[in-house]
C-alpha cells in the first residue's frame, strides 16, 4: 500500500512540476525573467563574455566524464539521468514531512491539497507537460543518433551567440538585449520552417503522378 501512495505522490508531484516549467516557459514569452539572466554570475544585470561562455562549457565539462574533451550522448544521458534521480529524491523528501522513509495518506493529502490550493490552473498544466513529455522523448531518440560535443566547437559557438547578443557592442549582454535576441532566433526558426514545408509542397507539385497500372 505504501509503495503505491509514493508512486502516485512523485507522478502527482512530476505533473505539477511540468505545470509550472509551462507556466515559466509562458511567461518567458512575454518579458524577460530571472531565467534568461542564469548566467549573471555577479549580479549586475548584465552578462559579460566570460559568464556566457562559461556557463556553457562548465555544463560540458561537468558532463565529460573521461575527460576526453567532448560529450557522448551516453555522458549526456547519464547526466540527465542524474538530475532526474536528485529531483525525485527531494520530491521524496518533500512529502516525507517526519522524515520516516515512508509517505502516509495523510502527508499525502498535504502535499495534494497544497499544491492545489497553490495551481488552480494545475489541469492546463498537465496537458501542457504532456505535450512537453513528447517533445522530449523524441528529443532524446535523435540524441542517441548524433555523436559526441566538442566542449572546443562548443565554446567557439557560444562566443559567436554571445556577439549576435551583444547587439551596442559593449561587452555585455542586458536583459533587453537577451530578450531581443531570443525573440530574432524564434522569427528565425518560423522561418526555416516556413521555407521548408513550402519546399516540400513544392517537391509533391512537381512529382509525376505514377502510371496507371496496366
Amino acid at each position: 500500500m505504501k509503495k503505491t501512495v509514493m508512486a502516485g505522490a512523485l507522478a502527482a508531484l512530476t505533473l505539477a512540476a511540468a505545470g509550472g516549467v509551462a507556466v515559466a516557459q509562458q511567461g518567458a514569452t512575454q518579458a524577460p525573467g530571472p531565467r534568461a539572466m542564469r548566467a549573471d554570475a555577479d549580479g549586475d544585470s548584465r552578462i559579460s563574455q566570460a559568464e556566457f561562455v562559461g556557463q556553457r562549457v562548465q555544463r560540458l565539462t561537468a558532463a565529460d566524464a573521461n575527460r576526453d574533451g567532448s560529450v557522448t550522448p551516453e555522458e549526456m544521458r547519464a547526466v540527465a539521468q542524474a538530475r532526474m534521480a536528485g529531483r525525485a529524491d527531494a520530491r521524496f523528501q518533500g512529502l516525507d514531512a517526519n522524515s520516516d522513509g515512508a509517505i502516509s495518506r495523510a502527508e499525502f493529502d498535504a502535499a495534494h491539497a497544497a499544491r492545489a490550493e497553490a495551481r488552480p490552473d494545475r489541469g492546463a498544466g498537465a496537458a501542457r507537460m504532456h505535450r512537453g513529455a513528447g517533445r522530449m522523448a523524441h528529443h532524446g531518440q535523435g540524441a542517441g543518433q548524433r555523436g559526441p560535443v566538442s566542449i572546443a566547437e562548443a565554446q567557439g559557438k557560444a562566443e559567436q551567440a554571445f556577439t549576435r547578443l551583444d547587439a551596442d557592442r559593449d561587452g555585455f549582454i542586458t536583459v533587453a538585449e537577451r530578450h531581443a535576441g531570443m525573440q530574432a532566433g524564434r522569427e528565425r526558426r518560423h522561418e526555416r520552417m516556413t521555407e521548408r514545408r513550402a519546399a516540400r509542397q513544392g517537391q509533391r507539385q512537381a512529382s509525376p503522378p505514377a502510371p496507371a497500372s496496366e
